[in-house]
């Protein structure tokens, strides 16, 4: 039974890979491109029926997601813009789940109960897909820290209401808010303390480990063992996993060697890609698993109440959005005068980016078969109304996202507040290389090597006027650009002089490998120079 396991995946590792490219030619976010592509796959003739597996996604696939997320994500951006995300990582998934549920329960005749858990399933807007598509532009800075924080928590609020609503379909509870609210406090903060804990353990142990090698296995750990112990007793594990990996990001610099972040770079950024590969070609290919579970009879009747929900999630997203935008800041002027108001171009790309994604997918996947000796009622809608909302709002919005930015203007100062953000950059990078001259100055009469002083400090004055010239133009990047290819046309004929060594036998495997690592090292380091100091990395 578990053979068949290993050339599928093998398959879709290699549809992932090959989908890279396609996207790349026609230019379509990876993210989309892989959905459509595996809706596709899903009805060819011979390809076989591969279902999502809801435990696979929430406790294998979607740890290390979250948890690299949170890593990646800027705590400070990610406290001052708490209020902000907090309205919409909580506030927001409930209203939507009330609206989505009265509105399944008034117009269509599905039992309350039932619309509630279809609202907890597609209230969280996707911590992956929205992020992999918005990157692509030059979106302020605030907009993406909204976006990717609302992302990183939202699912935490959605999935406990999940676990409430399908407690009282199954187990016929009657919903009684006080216990409600008090069993959401009591998750929360047990995570954020479990998420707190794992991450100091983790740093602390990677420190005592002092191996690259050690600490990359522990970091790898780390987000299972911040999700798994709050979802095994109770809670969703979310945002244990999102509180260790801010915690880690902050603290990290103080705990984690040079060594194993240069790894870390590599290994995490292959797991990464290939999970979200994985994840988007699954996506699409559920929806032959959907659509044989429909009843065509009321084929009518379904496709009104996918277009209801539809609309609806986005309208109330709009109607929430605005509000809290808006009001808290006329109902107190101090806030307004700290925090003073976007504008209403900003708050339109957070109200229209709701892109629905595979944690939606998995929860409605995981709705049990049987509810009290009997079929859970309508789960088949739930997860056709679910794959008709993802489609809609990954494939849909995702497509129109850049023609709403253009519309709005915000790739404008979007570049401009990239550009003040990379001088910044390249001064500090300047006044480092300026504190190690000074450190050189208090030490060359100590050196033993007055020659390898003097070269240490040519390098440091090289590197200077480089960032110097780079901060001078940011736009072009010219000056920077043509010293970034005449290094690597040096470092290119060096490779390419031991290519000829190694292949007249004036140097053994060994020696090749060893140069070819500090060559490979270099133009590494050249090329991510490159990047840092011109308009390339904005």
């Amino acid at each position: 039974m578990l053979l068949p396991v290993l050339p599928i995946g093998f398959a879709l590792v290699a549809v992932t890979a090959f989908a890279a490219l396609g996207a790349r030619r026609t230019h379509i976010p990876f993210s989309i491109f892989l959905v459509l592509l595996g809706l596709g796959l899903g009805f060819v003739p011979g390809v076989p029926r591969l279902e999502l597996r809801p435990d696979l996604v929430l406790t294998l696939l979607l740890p290390p997601l979250l948890y690299r997320a949170g890593v990646g994500m800027s705590w400070r951006g990610f406290r001052n813009n708490l209020r902000a995300i907090l309205l919409l990582a909580v506030g927001l998934v409930i209203l939507t789940t009330v609206a989505v549920a009265g509105v399944v329960h008034y117009l269509f005749g599905l039992p309350l109960a039932v619309g509630f858990v279809l609202g907890a399933v597609i209230s969280p807007p996707d911590a992956v897909a929205p992020m992999s598509i918005a990157r692509r532009f030059a979106l302020p800075g605030r907009i993406l820290t909204i976006l990717e924080g609302e992302g990183l928590v939202n699912d935490a609020t959605a999935l406990i209401l999940f676990s409430f609503a399908v407690e009282a379909v199954t187990m016929g509870r009657a919903f009684s808010l006080p216990v409600a609210v008090g069993e959401f406090l009591l998750i929360v903060s047990g995570e954020v303390a479990w998420g707190l804990f794992i991450g100091w353990s983790t740093l602390s142990l990677r420190r005592w480990a002092n191996d690259p090698r050690v600490e990359m296995a522990f970091a790898l750990l780390t987000p299972f063992a911040a999700f798994w112990v709050p979802e095994v007793m109770g809670g969703s594990g979310v945002l244990a996993t999102v509180i260790c990996g801010l915690y880690v990001s902050w603290n990290g610099p103080r705990f984690i060697s040079p060594a194993t972040r240069l790894q870390g770079f590599f290994v995490w950024d292959m797991v990464i890609y290939l999970i979200e590969g994985v994840i988007f070609l699954m996506t699409g290919l559920q929806a032959r698993v959907v659509a044989e579970g429909l009843d065509l009879t009321q084929g009518e009747e379904l496709a009104l109440a996918c277009a209801a929900v539809c609309i609806v999630i986005v309208a109330v997203r709009f109607l929430w959005v605005y509000p809290a935008t808006y009001l808290p800041r006329l109902l107190s002027p101090a806030l307004a005068r700290r925090d003073p108001a976007p504008s209403w171009r900003g708050t339109f790309v957070v109200a229209f980016t709701g892109i629905r994604g595979v944690v939606s997918l998995a929860a409605a996947l995981s709705i049990p078969i049987m509810a009290n000796g009997a079929p859970f009622p309508h789960r088949g809608a739930i997860l056709l109304v679910t794959f008709a909302v993802i489609l809609v709002t990954l494939v849909g919005q995702g497509l129109a996202l850049p023609s709403v930015i253009g519309w709005l203007g915000l790739d404008g100062p979007g570049q401009r507040e990239a550009e003040q953000s990379k001088r910044r950059e390249i001064v500090a990078r300047v006044a480092s290389i300026d504190a190690a001259l000074a450190r050189l100055d208090s030490l060359e009469g100590a050196v033993a090597s007055p020659a390898a002083a003097a070269a240490l400090r040519r390098r440091s004055e090289d590197r200077r006027a480089y960032f110097v010239a780079a901060c001078e133009d940011i736009i072009t990047g010219e000056a920077s650009n043509a010293a970034t290819t005449l290094q690597l046309q040096f470092v290119d004929a060096e490779r390419a002089s031991i290519a000829s060594l190694y292949y007249r036998g004036e140097i053994d495997d060994n020696a090749r490998r060893r140069i070819e690592r500090e060559l490979d090292l270099e133009d590494s380091r050249i090329r991510h120079a490159g990047e840092s100091g011109t308009a390339r990395a904005l």
